[in-house]
């Protein structure tokens, strides 16, 4: 009888010469793979270079992602969910509304910048339609966190009477967003084209002041 990858166990998979720690195995994975995708996209990524970079074997992949597609998804709600955690971490309870808002854009910027993978990675999801991130059950928790935290400091920032009225939590992210993306991921062609380098350690603090800067004024005009 033929095993199948859902009949696998971890100890079959490996060949039966050990069981390694599942969560450290599949940690293991998703890094190699996250590296995987972004650099080949969707379609060159392969499995068995995969296998081979984790010293493990594919069929121990199948076992913890059951597919290709199953990989790739995990890979990015894994990519995600670092920048979602990330933004619960701002204080929003304590500062006043505009050092917290400059915070949150100052975080995105430090995670993209250290990040080139997840930018690439949005990138090719992109060039998919999205149609993998779709298939996502943690969909609806890839855009609460961001947006939950922003409507707290625009909140505060309404009572305090400091921040215009007519905007919501979502322009706010697409702001701060945008220009991270963009900073990173099109640093080689406007490189080429300007002979400016965005991530050029000389001009980072000025580019990160610049985004934070940004966000206040226009949550600020009137």
């Amino acid at each position: 009888m033929t095993t199948t990858p859902s009949q696998t166990t971890p100890a079959d998979a490996e060949g039966g010469d050990r069981v390694r720690d599942p969560q450290r195995t599949r940690g293991e994975i998703l890094e190699v793979a996250t590296s995987e995708f972004a650099a080949n996209g969707y379609a060159g990524a392969r499995v068995d270079e995969i296998a081979a970079k984790t010293r493990t074997t594919k069929r121990m992949i199948y076992y913890y992602f059951e597919s290709k597609q199953g990989l790739y998804l995990a890979v990015l709600e894994r990519a995600y969910s670092v920048i979602r955690s990330l933004e619960r971490q701002v204080d929003v309870e304590h500062l006043d509304p505009v050092a917290a808002v400059r915070q949150l854009a100052e975080l995105t910027f430090d995670h993209h910048e250290s990040h080139p993978d997840f930018i690439r990675l949005v990138s090719i999801e992109n060039i998919h339609g999205a149609k993998h991130l779709a298939e996502s059950e943690m969909l609806p928790g890839l855009s609460a966190p961001v947006v939950d935290v922003i409507s707290r400091i625009l909140e505060r920032g309404w009572a305090d009477k400091l921040f215009r009225e007519d905007v919501d939590a979502f322009d706010v992210h697409i702001l701060i967003s945008s220009f991270c993306v963009f900073r990173t991921a099109n640093r080689h062609t406007i490189n080429a084209i300007f002979d400016r380098d965005l991530l050029d350690p000389k001009r980072r603090e000025h580019y990160r002041n610049m985004l934070g800067d940004m966000v206040v004024e226009y949550l600020t005009a009137r």
